[in-house]
């Protein structure tokens, strides 16, 4: 028998990490790729030595400027490598465990897996309060790390070194399970970190957590055949569980053979390129004209890989077909049998193989596949004259997606999350592989795009990635153009500017509200409004102070030039682009936000007749 290895719990933490390992389709891929950290002192004479010591190359540290960017790079990472592996994330207990809770909420909406590592206020308790900590009336044993708990798939607390034994491989199999992965949380008191252990020495041994392919159900399946059969407009909606599942060419091949249209979530852009000619863009909220009207007409509905978002199916408005029916396939049961689908529960490359060989021969009525056909080349008419330049404006924000979409190419990754951009890329974007667009829309979280574009190009360091984003998101979260640079690694970060936080000025002044709190302006007088000019803000030269290159582009050719110059630069380079906050994208589907049911203002008043007609369309499916 071995004998015992007698460590640090912090040091048995870093060596367990070493060697854990995914293994899909026979390869195999390190689970944790590295820790990203911003040490204090409840972590940096534990965990932090720990990894000094007995880290290196098999478990690199990245040193992050902000906590919650660290675990969307950790996210993006993760979600670049179709969840096969992602990184740890460490911060000291206090507000750098707390700054993750946003981070880790990202993961776990989006099914994407990330390992954090707060340090905790101590386990015996003798030194408390401690600083940082958070005194709660009611009990001794609560930090600000138990807030984690509901953004969490598995979390613990180790307040004994042995404690690891059981917690460390359920930790690992929820990170590497597809159907349970999320956020993993494991608070690390401070004083525990450093305690000793006599650890067995197989536990150090490597582990490999393969992900299976399991076929759905036969009888599932029989009755999801069913239904297809005799479906005359049958409509599929793709998410990003094909992505995660390597289903894209199966995908293609089921769509090819059956004449079944597609149609993509935010996730699921990609999963069929544009110009397959079953390929009907984006749905829902912020789909296209084209997708939106036949997901209206379709009488069954295969959803494959989506969890189906209030943008995905318009509030529960998009399916309004009398007798629609849905079939789902999906890793995860919940959204499985979500709408009353017929729940096809397994892996998406495995199950479209079986509904292949099932519905061998079978395609939907030529006259479908004939409209389908036109509304394509319908959206490309309108595609066409949303990207036209519009008179008396420089550039728009749809011609800056056009050009960026053709700078892309087919080797190129385009990151966004937030504000007014993911609903006119997820419109506009065309596609061209699978791997072109990055969207982080479960949490559409402001800050993402910087430290996103960093864990994308972590991931796939082949590839030109593309930040895309607002002022307003820039500012709350630039900081990590700082690591890009330290790292060596080269970001385009296109940056567009319409002064605030024009997303939701514009929800706002949809919804017959006047102009109140959004846009970046100065406050006048004594004024309750902020009403002045706009707040001058140079983004370029803040953009140089951090490291970066910056230039400014005004027109569709400069901005062309700018982006061709962007290739061939070293580093980090931002694109700086004004663009009107008034010139907007037309929606073609409803989308449920509240308007006020009293208000003296007439166009509330307006659109609250409007939301009271809207919500008489939503339907529940059972």
């Amino acid at each position: 028998m071995k004998k015992p290895v007698t460590l640090n719990m912090a040091a048995a933490l870093v060596r367990f990490l070493q060697r854990q390992y995914i293994r899909r389709d026979g390869v195999e891929h390190r689970l944790i790729n590295g820790v990203w950290g911003i040490f204090g002192h409840g972590n940096v004479t534990g965990f932090g030595q720990a990894l000094e010591e007995h880290g290196g190359r098999g478990l690199p540290y990245l040193q992050a400027k902000n906590e919650q960017a660290m675990v969307h790079a950790a996210v993006a990472f993760a979600k670049t490598r179709q969840r096969l592996g992602t990184y740890a994330c460490t911060s000291s207990i206090g507000p750098g465990a707390t700054n993750m809770i946003t981070g880790a909420a990202v993961a776990t909406v989006n099914r994407l897996p990330v390992l954090l590592l707060p340090g905790d206020i101590f386990a015996n308790r003798i030194p408390g309060p401690v600083l940082q900590q958070l005194e709660f009336p009611g009990s001794q044993d609560v930090s600000v790390n138990d807030c984690f708990r509901p953004v969490s798939k598995y979390w613990d607390r180790i307040n004994r070194p042995e404690q690891l034994l059981a917690a460390l491989p359920e930790a690992m199999r929820v990170l590497a399970d597809p159907a349970e992965t999320g956020a993993v949380t494991l608070a690390l008191p401070e004083d525990v970190q450093a305690e000793s252990y006599a650890y067995p020495e197989h536990f150090f041994e490597k582990r490999v957590y393969t992900v299976e392919r399991p076929p759905c159900a036969t009888e599932s399946l029989r009755a999801a055949v069913a239904l297809i059969r005799t479906a005359r407009r049958p409509l599929i909606v793709a998410g990003g569980g094909v992505h995660y599942s390597d289903a894209v060419a199966a995908l293609d091949q089921f769509a090819a053979a059956t004449g079944i249209p597609v149609a993509v979530s935010q996730a699921g852009k990609g999963a069929v390129i544009d110009a397959h000619p079953c390929c009907l863009g984006a749905i829902g909220v912020t789909g296209t004209a084209s997708a939106n009207a036949l997901a209206l007409e379709a009488d069954l509905v295969i959803n494959i890989g989506t969890r189906l978002s209030d943008f995905t199916t318009a509030s529960k408005t998009q399916f309004q077909h009398p007798r629609v029916r849905f079939v789902a396939v999906n890793i995860h049961a919940a959204d499985a049998r979500k709408h009353g689908a017929v729940p096809l529960i397994g892996d998406a490359r495995t199950i479209l193989g079986q509904l292949s060989r099932a519905l061998a021969g079978w395609r939907v009525p030529a006259a479908y596949r004939a409209k389908v056909q036109r509304q394509r080349a319908a959206w490309d008419v309108t595609r066409a004259t949303l990207v036209a330049p519009k008179r008396g404006v420089p550039l728009t924000q749809a011609q800056v997606i056009d050009e960026l979409n053709r700078a892309c190419g087919t080797t190129g990754t385009v990151v966004h999350a937030s504000g007014g951009i993911p609903g006119d890329i997820h419109k506009l974007w065309r596609s061209q592989s699978p791997t072109d667009y990055h969207s982080e829309y479960g949490y559409s979280c402001m800050g993402y795009e910087i430290a996103g574009a960093l864990g994308a190009k972590l991931a796939a360091p082949q590839r030109e990635v593309y930040a895309f984003l607002g002022d307003g998101s820039y500012l709350m979260l630039h900081t990590e153009i700082v690591t890009a640079v330290q790292e060596g690694l080269k970001l385009t970060l296109v940056l567009v500017d319409n002064h605030g936080f024009g997303c939701i000025h514009g929800l706002q002044r949809g919804c017959g509200g006047n102009s109140f709190g959004n846009e970046f302006r100065h406050r006048t007088g004594n004024s309750a409004r902020l009403e002045g000019i706009f707040a001058p803000v140079d983004f370029v030269k803040n953009a140089e102070s951090l490291g970066a290159t910056a230039v400014r582009a005004a027109t569709p050719e400069g901005l062309r030039a700018a982006l061709a110059a962007a290739k061939s630069a070293p580093g980090v380079v931002l694109i700086y682009v004004e663009v009107p906050a008034n010139v907007r994208l037309p929606g073609y589907s409803w989308w449920d936000v509240p308007v006020a049911a009293t208000s003296k203002l007439p166009g509330v008043r307006a659109a609250r007749a409007a939301y009271d007609r809207a919500t008489r369309k939503q339907r529940f499916h059972y």
